[in-house]
């Protein structure tokens, strides 16, 4: 199809064996990218792959498994992705997930985890990634944010931490590369429907329903709805946006 917006595109999607990330994973491939998808677990990570494939006849997608927060294993995923499809032009920083607690119920290595998942990932995928999008003049950096950074959600401070420096790095990054081609942005999403929501609203429902209360559309948002936006910054269209946090909250902050 000519007319798919990321025709001739290489997008890596890290954290991306489910929720968001897979569903970012099965926009892009519509569009006539060619995918490689990454997450920590081999199995998982391969059934993801396969269902894109599944879903996007004649779609290519390579799968990749690795602890991202590791430099190593990030210039691994670089140079598959280049062997695989070729360097990538679309990289979506997706990978993540936080221990949602009280600060003081915190231990060093929950902490650890937090920051390492969510912003250490990010980091050296971007130090990664960043070279041959500079060499090509060209290039889409997508980071996963959190409504949460600016709304103060309750039990999110170490989370809202490691978030944080991402939205930061975004905009010191944004500015820095302004005129290379590359564009840099965050989606920042508020709850979503996903199964660790459903995990949450099963284990503590109380608390799930103070971080949906806060939303003002009244309810969580949808996995296609963060991906519609993220679509739209790995787009051609988007070529005069950078250094933005677009929030996908149902109005849970606002302007």
């Amino acid at each position: 199809m000519t007319n798919q917006m990321l025709s001739g595109q290489v997008a890596v999607v890290t954290g991306a064996a489910h929720g968001i990330g897979l569903a970012v994973a099965h926009r892009f491939a519509a569009e006539g990218a060619k995918v490689v998808v990454t997450d920590l677990h081999e199995e998982a990570i391969g059934r993801a792959a396969d269902d894109v494939r599944a879903k996007n006849a004649g779609a290519e997608v390579v799968s990749f498994f690795g602890d991202l927060s590791q430099e190593s294993v990030v210039a691994e995923l670089r140079a598959v992705t280049e062997s695989s499809v070729g360097p990538a032009s679309i990289l979506v920083n997706n990978a993540g997930g936080g221990v949602i607690k009280p600060f003081l119920e915190h231990t060093a290595d929950t902490l650890r985890a937090t920051i390492d998942r969510n912003l250490w990932t990010v980091i050296w995928c971007c130090r990664a990634f960043l070279p041959p999008m500079l060499n090509a003049g060209y290039g889409r950096i997508i980071n996963m944010g959190a409504d949460s950074v600016r709304n103060g959600l309750l039990q999110h401070a170490a989370y809202n931490g490691a978030k944080g420096g991402v939205h930061g790095l975004t905009t010191g990054l944004a500015r820095e590369f302004a005129t290379s081609g590359v564009t840099i942005n965050t989606v920042a999403p508020c709850a979503v429907r996903t199964a660790a929501l459903e995990r949450v609203q099963e284990i503590d429902p109380a608390f799930a329903k103070h971080v949906i209360d806060v939303i003002p559309m009244g309810r969580p948002g949808e996995v296609d709805e963060v991906a519609a936006a993220v679509l739209f910054l790995a787009g051609k269209d988007s070529s005069f946006i950078t250094g933005q946090v677009l929030s996908v909250n149902g109005g849970s902050t606002m302007l």
